[in-house]
């Protein structure tokens, strides 16, 4: 089910927060867990009931090892654990892409399976490998069946994420039955909410169109088109992806859940290893924990430190897909990142912290060189990133090549019209035409430069959901222009879409 669609807003959330509420009166903490969970059920159980059969498979088994080894810890027990998670994990996503490069590899001829990859298994897999490496280390002492199966299936984060850790989420479903309503917070996350789906439905999807179109048309692009391209898509990918976590913090805070915060205004870093620090926090933390810090971190010397950071990346590359094109992201960002931290030897420790971790508090309030170097590093690093986003966007490295080719050396021919039509929002076409501009043909170019700015504005140099949805008092004004966005998008459902994340 899509938080983007009909049926998850008029009717499967209504139903999960009147019973939500109606069931806390009961003071039962098993009562609300058992209706939550089977909401969740029914949300992912949408989608396909065999998806829903693997999941509940896959929360019996993990509960098992959990059990044995919050008894008496055992590494054998741990390892059988971790490989059957990441077993299940590679015959469903990475058996083919094997198979395949095999078939390569050795001249053979093996079948594809074409394997219907389960939505959410990347997330949910690598959450429950941290609950069980947390439990081997001592540091979950019991947990019940529905307290762990919540903590998987928690609807809100069970599909894109953020990839949540046990520490955070437990207790809080330790507590339920046990607390009112927070109407504050209702209301707070419900901002979230609507800002989130406005992320998607009007930014995410109509970039996306754009996207769409150049990449199935990569030979008739002109250079500008190509750049555009790949611009769009990296906007497309940000407000898509960091509009789901919204909207899943949205929900939780009306459900009395707070889940962690997965993005902060990542297009506002001024290097790569800020942007990390930024972009898909929780995968991040992920890896920090259980794969960075167990290789050693950086406490075995510096050579070590930049390949455990390169063997991060690469990790981090094919999670998110099975294709070499997912390597060559993850490495491209991994071998920036190792750069930048070498080069971050040459500075003060501390100035080079808050060159990475103030550089908004610098746009706002010191010297015109101060700012425009801030501004230039930020242009930078979004240039790097949106040339990587190629290959993480791309079907094939031969394709992201060739869209890279074109964007460096094509043709400079006029700007493509059927590019300009992706951004033909009818809403606003009508303004155009009152003003009498739709009869001119540059005016078909105006809404596309026009939401391209709204979209680097946004994502660049404005406040991000989070911080504006907890500065939101609730005046008449403000809720007007939240239940006027709420219903643009509600307006806007005949293109619902699935969310890019969906995929890994």
């Amino acid at each position: 089910m899509l938080f983007n669609s009909y049926i998850f807003i008029f009717l499967f959330f209504p139903i999960c927060l009147i019973g939500y509420y109606s069931l806390i009166h009961f003071k039962k903490k098993e009562l609300v867990q058992l209706f939550l969970i089977l909401m969740s059920f029914w949300f992912y159980g949408y989608f396909q009931i065999n998806y829903l059969l693997i999941m509940i498979c896959s929360i019996a088994c993990n509960y098992i090892f959990h059990r044995i080894m919050s008894q008496k810890p055992s590494k054998l027990i741990l390892l059988a654990a971790v490989a059957s998670n990441l077993g299940l994990l590679f015959y469903f996503k990475y058996f083919d892409f094997f198979l395949t490069n095999i078939n390569s590899i050795f001249g053979t001829s093996f079948l594809l399976r074409n394997i219907l990859l389960p939505l959410g298994i990347s997330f949910f897999t690598f959450q429950q490998i941290g609950f069980i490496v947390d439990t081997y280390r001592g540091e979950i002492k019991n947990c019940s069946l529905l307290t762990y199966a919540l903590f998987v299936a928690f609807f809100p984060q069970l599909i894109a994420g953020p990839i949540v850790n046990q520490s955070e989420m437990l207790p809080q479903f330790e507590e339920m039955g046990s607390h009112t309503p927070d109407w504050e917070q209702i209301y707070r996350g419900l901002i979230l909410f609507i800002l989130g789906l406005f992320k998607k439905v009007i930014l995410a999807d109509t970039f996306g169109a754009g996207v769409d179109l150049g990449y199935m048309n990569i030979t008739i692009l002109g250079r500008i088109d190509a750049i555009l391209v790949i611009i769009f898509y990296s906007l497309q990918l940000y407000f898509d992806f960091s509009g789901y976590c919204d909207m899943a913090r949205g929900i939780g805070a009306m459900l009395g859940i707070r889940i962690p915060i997965n993005f902060n205004s990542p297009y506002k870093a001024v290097n790569i290893v800020d942007f990390w620090k930024r972009w898909h926090i929780t995968l991040n933390r992920f890896f920090t924990k259980y794969v960075y810090i167990p290789l050693g971190g950086n406490r075995k010397g510096n050579v070590r430190m930049y390949a455990n950071l390169l063997i991060v990346f690469f990790l981090s590359g094919i999670w998110h897909g099975a294709g070499w094109n997912f390597v060559i992201w993850g490495m491209m960002h991994g071998v920036l990142y190792v750069i930048t931290r070498w080069i971050g030897k040459f500075f003060e420790k501390d100035d080079f912290k808050r060159k990475t971790s103030q550089n908004s508090a610098i746009m706002a309030n010191h010297s015109i060189p101060a700012v425009l170097s801030v501004f230039t590093s930020r242009l930078l690093l979004f240039a790097y990133v949106s040339i990587a986003w190629v290959y993480f966007r791309a079907e094939s490295i031969a394709q992201a090549n060739s869209l890279l080719s074109v964007a460096i050396s094509g043709k400079m021919q006029k700007l493509s019209l059927d590019l300009a039509e992706c951004f033909r929002l009818d809403e606003f076409w009508y303004v155009l035409k009152v003003l009498h501009l739709d009869t001119m043909e540059w005016s078909r170019y105006i809404l596309m430069f026009a939401i391209l700015a709204t979209g680097i504005i946004l994502s660049m140099f404005t406040p991000n959901a989070s911080e504006i949805s907890d500065k939101c008092k609730g005046k008449v004004v403000t809720n007007i222009i939240f239940a006027t966005f709420f219903l643009w998008c509600i307006l806007s459902f005949s293109g619902v879409s699935t969310f890019l994340y969906f995929n890994f």
